[in-house]
């Protein structure tokens, strides 16, 4: 269940995208009304379907993060940045009606991931792998802390080959 709730948003913005690409005319008519006054005007098929998608990441990604403080339930730190993220970027994908900025998203969390680990090695002398790992898996220090490495160029180069995928492919090859 877990799982599922944490890719849901994901999910809901791979099918909204889809969907209001393959109805473009209707999303463009609905995002205008509904959403015109947050993007100044009418909103063209081109740009409703990463709108309306954009607005269904930001909204379901608020409940679920509701959703697990309502149960009690902790939220995880990615998480919390994740939420600021789509926040942030995704309002202003909706607000400038540009795409480019929800495109940032995933560069953001891939980068906060590898900084988390280099920071918690570095910073506070503390392998995060290991700590999240360490019951799971018994290695000597040297191979944690190449582990950790790797993990961060892994992050790293993620943060970059998207960078690169949306500023020189079209949105649709982005999102799929």
């Amino acid at each position: 269940m877990k799982v599922f709730l944490d890719f849901l948003p994901i999910l809901l913005f791979f099918g909204t995208f889809h969907y209001t690409e393959s109805h473009a005319d209707w999303a463009a008519d609905f995002a205008t009304r509904h959403l015109g006054f947050l993007a100044g005007g009418a909103v063209a098929p081109t740009e409703a379907p990463v709108m309306l998608a954009t607005l269904v990441v930001i909204v379901a990604s608020l409940a679920q993060v509701a959703w697990l403080k309502a149960r009690g339930q902790k939220v995880d730190l990615m998480l919390w940045i994740s939420l600021a993220l789509v926040v942030v970027l995704g309002g202003l994908t909706v607000w400038l009606k540009s795409e480019t900025f929800i495109k940032w998203k995933p560069t953001g969390l891939y980068w906060a991931m590898g900084l988390s680990i280099l920071v918690s090695q570095y910073l506070f002398g503390r392998n995060l792998l290991k700590v999240m790992l360490g019951h799971q898996l018994t290695l000597p220090e040297g191979v944690w802390l190449r582990l950790a490495w790797a993990w961060i160029g892994f992050f790293a180069a993620m943060g970059l080959i998207n960078l690169w995928v949306a500023y020189n492919f079209s949105t649709d090859a982005w999102v799929n």
